[in-house]
């Protein structure tokens, strides 16, 4: 067993939720489904298409309605029915027995299996996806996804409803954590790893919420109003490059309206974009009664409606009866979903239910989690801490010493042994669930002859005097955040700026760890030495914290968003549509559905980091910023218009080993009408000490085109580009402007 597993206390939670899986039931049985085998589109030499046409033709105007349909809330809402052989997750779909088709048992998973512990089973929380982009790493973005996707399937479920892709445009949001940062190309890459990572382990994987899901508040009844080029060139492309990397089963249509249309009943989105121009095979579902219609949602292009069926259902049934939704549509719709599961291999190979290995996920979980945690700050080298020179550390706030906070709403991942804060308190939506790894019992084992007292932060007179009589303080500070809610300010909330500037006055040597589901501001930013982003750093996030803090890890993590200095600085100051009244979004699905409201993004296509350069505003971190407690050099800059690629070399030049994210930026020529410059590539480099390595980049074009409206497609514009390669988006180590023609 790895020495990073020596934590006595989670490691009993652990196994003991290991025994409890072990004796559970599983989901009672009826009729059981034929092999696949029995029958001729059992044949695996076949392609996907074609056994999917072979059992379409075998099927009735029933059993075809039937996968199109979603059986009902199920373990969701409290006296809906249960279906026999539903798995207790968030959806179910009965299969077809006499043709061999399974059961589709769906989980929520965006950061780790959702409502594992409803049948007594385990599953791992991983760090937030904002943190897991925060690594720049498309490998540990794999591995992310293997580990949602074997954990699926030990637990009998073939299908993730995952994979948030939605684009930072409000760093307010609730479910910025679940998504991947403000940039298309690295949020595209990211999630398309991930989903990759999910079906490697033969389970169906999904990417949502299609699209500009970009805010919970009035996320029903919002109507966001954009141009085809500002859609194609910012959301649209980060789903363009994660579906076309991972050629997922679904891809989950989202609540909100886009110019007049909700998306899941959307032709441009669904039909034109989706299904035409990225050539999306698997099916369209709707988020959970996000459909609205029958005849306009089924013609332009929804293909499942979740969790009932309202529309696709018995009236589904009519409007094909009647002429309205021709029976090519219909057919189209269960052939995609068909033709999902063969490509995958969840009906050849179906999910068997066996205990999940708890170590295995926890270690995994905590490397990308110390691959994740971003260094914002280090002034004088305050940090890595050496225990040997410190008597006494103080620890204050964010419940340091029982555990690390995660993120709530359809993705919180139930905490093994409870609520590691009040483990007897029912967990409900909107509680703040903390997990059982402690940052301060982590790092008192990385400094055995250390003294390290504890305060909460809730008595701002005694922490005060602890920080004053100990040699150094970390404070932990959290913001709690989860679906349906956005927050009203990036103000960190509860006191906790009054707490950090307090600790700070009374000791100079403070260090603050930021648990947060997105970026916050910083009042106290000039009288802290140190700053950590920790992000929701999952289920070995203590032990994570502590090593990188003593410097057992290097931090490599960077910035996937930018950190503001105040809310007047972005584009939109007020979250759009937020009840002042009561700084909430609307929770009720059913509720104000005809109160909607427009919505028209100020920053348009300069989105996130694209916004602080054209406005010349200053950010608090900038988009890629991230420390190390090493240095690099770049040098050697070459840029070859014929091959469309740039080389460079990246140094080592400090005395530890680390590694570095290069990231490659680019100011399209002037015809673009773009003053900004954009992402076009990225590397995660592992250097030693004195180590080089030559990197070379594509100029891919996917990533410098620009949309043309009037041609409906995307233009690559010869010109002057200028180029710029570095440690973040601010601080360019070389340039060059090279000349490419069409």
């Amino acid at each position: 067993m790895s020495s990073l597993l020596r934590n006595t206390s989670t490691l009993a939670i652990l196994a003991a939720l290991s025994l409890l899986t072990a004796t559970s039931s599983a989901p009672a049985q009826t009729a059981k489904t034929p092999a696949i085998t029995q029958f001729a589109w059992g044949d695996k030499t076949l392609s996907p298409d074609r056994r999917a046409d072979m059992v379409l033709q075998q099927m009735t105007l029933d059993e075809k309605l039937q996968m199109v349909h979603g059986a009902g809330w199920g373990v969701l809402r409290e006296g809906d029915p249960v279906a026999p052989r539903h798995n207790h997750g968030a959806g179910f779909m009965p299969g077809i027995d006499r043709l061999g088709i399974p059961d589709i048992n769906q989980a929520d998973s965006a950061v780790g299996v959702r409502m594992a512990a409803y049948d007594s089973r385990y599953a791992t929380l991983l760090p937030s996806t904002l943190a897991l982009a925060s690594s720049w790493d498309p490998h540990a973005a794999h591995l992310y996804g293997e580990v949602i996707g074997r954990e699926l399937r030990d637990q009998g479920f073939n299908m993730s409803i995952g994979g948030g892709v939605d684009l930072t445009r409000e760093p307010r949001n609730g479910r910025n954590f679940e998504y991947a940062g403000e940039d298309p190309v690295l949020a595209g890459n990211i999630v398309g790893q991930l989903a990759l990572g999910v079906q490697s382990q033969k389970v169906m994987g999904d990417i949502k919420h299609y699209a500009f899901n970009d805010q919970e508040t009035g996320r029903n009844v919002v109507n966001v109003k954009m141009g085809k080029r500002e859609m194609r060139e910012t959301d649209l492309l980060a789903f363009e490059i994660a579906i076309k990397m991972a050629k997922p089963a679904g891809v989950m249509c989202s609540y909100n309206l886009v110019n007049g249309e909700h998306a899941c009943q959307s032709d441009y989105l669904l039909n034109q974009v989706l299904k035409k121009d990225f050539g999306f095979q698997g099916w369209v579902v709707s988020d959970w009664e996000a459909t609205h219609s029958t005849v306009a949602s089924a013609n332009a292009g929804l293909d499942q409606e979740m969790p009932g069926e309202d529309f696709f259902g018995a009236p589904l049934k009519n409007a094909i009866q009647e002429g309205k939704v021709p029976m090519s549509r219909l057919d189209d719709m269960v052939h995609r979903i068909l033709r999902s599961m063969f490509a995958v291999g969840v009906i050849d190979q179906p999910p068997v239910r066996r205990v999940v290995d708890p170590f295995r996920g926890r270690e995994d979980a905590q490397h990308i989690a110390e691959e994740s945690i971003v260094l914002l700050k280090n002034e004088g080298s305050l940090l890595p801490l050496h225990p040997a020179a410190l008597h006494s550390i103080a620890i204050i706030g964010g419940h340091a010493d029982v555990g690390v906070l995660s993120g709530g709403g359809s993705a919180q991942v139930d905490a093994p042994g409870g609520n590691a804060i009040n483990p007897s308190q029912p967990t409900t939506w909107g509680t703040p669930v903390y997990f059982p790894s402690s940052p301060m019992k982590a790092l008192q084992k990385l400094a055995p002859s250390t003294t390290l007292r504890y305060n909460a932060g809730t008595d701002l007179a005694a922490a005060t005097q602890l920080a004053r009589s100990s040699d150094l303080a970390i404070v932990f500070v959290t913001q709690y955040m989860s679906e349906s809610v956005d927050a009203p300010t990036l103000s960190l909330p509860d006191h906790q700026d009054a707490l950090v500037a307090a600790i700070a006055a009374a000791n100079p040597r403070t260090i603050v760890v930021l648990e947060t589901g997105g970026p916050v501001t910083m009042p106290w930013i000039d009288h802290v030495p140190a700053v950590l982003a920790a992000w929701y750093p999952g289920i070995g996030g203590g032990e994570a914290i502590a090593n990188l803090l003593t410097g057992q890890v290097n931090p490599s993590g960077k910035l996937p968003i930018t950190f503001a200095r105040a809310d007047s600085d972005l584009p939109q100051p007020t979250v759009p549509g937020l009840n002042p009244a009561t700084n909430r979004a609307d929770r009720d699905l059913h509720a104000n559905r005809d109160k909607s409201f427009d919505l028209t993004y100020k920053e348009g296509l300069a989105i996130g980091y694209r916004w602080y350069q054209v406005q010349h505003i200053a950010p608090l971190f900038a988009f890629g910023h991230g420390l190390s407690y090493t240095t690099f050099q770049y040098s050697n800059l070459h840029a070859d218009p014929a091959t469309h690629s740039i080389r460079f070399e990246v140094k080592n030049t400090g005395t530890l080993p680390g590694a570095e994210i290069a990231q490659l930026y680019v100011t399209l020529p002037a015809a673009s009408a773009e003053t900004y410059q954009r992402l076009a590539g990225f590397q995660r480099l592992q250097l030693a000490p004195g180590q080089s390595q030559t990197v070379t980049l594509p100029l891919d074009p996917a990533y410098l085109s620009i949309f043309d409206e009037a041609a409906d497609h995307w233009v690559f514009l010869p010109g002057s580009y200028q180029l710029a390669v570095g440690p973040s988006s601010q601080t360019p180590a070389l340039t060059t402007t090279i000349q490419i023609a069409k």
